[in-house]
């Protein structure tokens, strides 16, 4: 079995603009330093009036997010996009899986913009078309293909979740990430789980009582994924070996150097943590879940949260009579998140206020079509699915 890789460059030696979206950029940037940037945005938004429409995921920057006229999850914010058909210009300041989401569930009269080409998610790249053909072509081979449903995370690029639909799989998030898998084993006996590994496993053995043994890990850069035949046929799930780079440093160390630090604290993580920390953590759930839970906590509380810094340090900022801080020593942003800042904000409104449409995010008709019969299982399940 062949496996389809990414092209690894020295850094600093060559480009790839196939791999590496948005090293270049299609016009000058302000730089940072313009002391008019505010001034800028506010007036080229205020020019578009009612036709721009910004999404702001909550691991933007605080300079970008105070532009977005709506804040949320990936899923969430593409939805509330399709709820703005009027708008002309979806300018989405996430990640590309997210503005590819947003192409697919709004209209063909409604542009969608990421201000950054090069605002991607490693976790989405993880799992490349490709590479998941070849694995479905080897569960094939195991004789296990018609017993396996597959499932993908939201995090996941258009094609997967196109691959999903074509094969009677199905999109979750990760606060339905549990329904989504009871509905998958309705239907079949095994689990392919794409991306994300940590947030599969935690939801297999935590929610649906699986037993870690009967979790596999598929590793598509290993012939035959690293698993025999007979590991192949015995899994209940197989976990795609794809995680986030932000959720998975996260460790269990320091939930222990934290709980012997300070008395009484709490450890909210979010699911794509590790196993090791989750099972450690007080409460675990999606970044909406813990928004709330901060918000609900009683004055005085300590709480150590797993996920992104910015959402941490927002929550922090707004709850001052509770003590939020960052389960980890050092300082990590999601870097392709923060490739979105003001001065590409800025060129884009300002282009859009000029009549120039720039990076545009387009999915083309049919995989568009397949992903959109994934995303619709999901929606059809009973409960929420727009927290993620």
């Amino acid at each position: 079995m062949t496996t389809v890789d990414l092209p690894l460059l020295p850094l600093g030696r060559g480009v790839d603009l196939n791999s590496e979206r948005g090293v270049e950029c299609p016009g000058d940037l302000p730089p940072a330093s313009d002391p008019d940037l505010v001034a800028r945005a506010t007036a080229a938004k205020a020019a578009l009036g009612d036709k721009v429409f910004i999404l702001g995921h909550h691991y933007q920057r605080d300079e970008v997010i105070q532009f977005a006229d709506v804040t949320g999850d990936s899923f969430k914010l593409a939805r509330d996009a399709a709820a703005r058909p009027d708008a002309e210009y979806i300018v989405f300041c996430g990640v590309h899986f997210m503005a590819e989401s947003a192409d697919i569930l709004t209209t063909d009269d409604q542009a969608v913009v990421l201000p950054d080409l090069a605002a991607g998610c490693s976790m989405a790249d993880m799992a490349v078309l490709g590479q998941v053909e070849a694995a479905w072509k080897a569960l094939e081979d195991a004789g296990v293909a018609d017993q396996v449903v597959p499932v993908t995370y939201m995090n996941s690029s258009a094609d997967i979740k196109a691959f999903c639909g074509r094969h009677g799989g199905v999109v979750c998030t990760s606060s339905n990430a549990q329904t989504v898998m009871e509905w998958a084993f309705e239907r079949g006996s095994k689990v392919l789980f794409l991306p994300d590994q940590h947030l599969g496993r935690n939801t297999a053995v935590l929610k649906l009582g699986i037993p870690l043994d009967k979790n596999v890990v598929w590793n598509p850069r290993k012939p035959n994924g690293g698993l025999t035949a007979e590991e192949i046929q015995d899994a209940t799930v197989i976990l795609w070996q794809g995680h986030c780079s932000v959720h998975g440093r996260f460790s269990p160390d320091t939930v222990d150097a934290l709980r012997a630090e300070i008395p009484g604290i709490n450890i909210l993580v979010h699911p794509e943590c590790q196993h090791e920390v989750v099972l450690k953590a007080d409460l675990v759930g999606s970044t909406e879940f813990i928004i709330q839970t901060i918000e609900a906590a009683p004055a005085g509380s300590a709480w150590a949260i797993g996920t992104e810094l910015n959402l941490v340090k927002r929550l922090a900022a707004a709850h001052p009579d509770k003590r939020v801080m960052f389960l980890d020593k050092t300082v990590c942003y999601c870097s392709t998140m923060n490739r979105i800042d003001l001065p590409h904000l800025v060129w884009t409104l300002e282009s859009l206020a000029a009549g120039h449409l720039v990076n545009q995010i387009t999915v083309d008709a049919q995989t568009a079509a397949d992903a959109q019969t994934a995303l619709q299982r999901m929606l059809d399940l009973p409960g929420k699915t727009e927290r993620d």
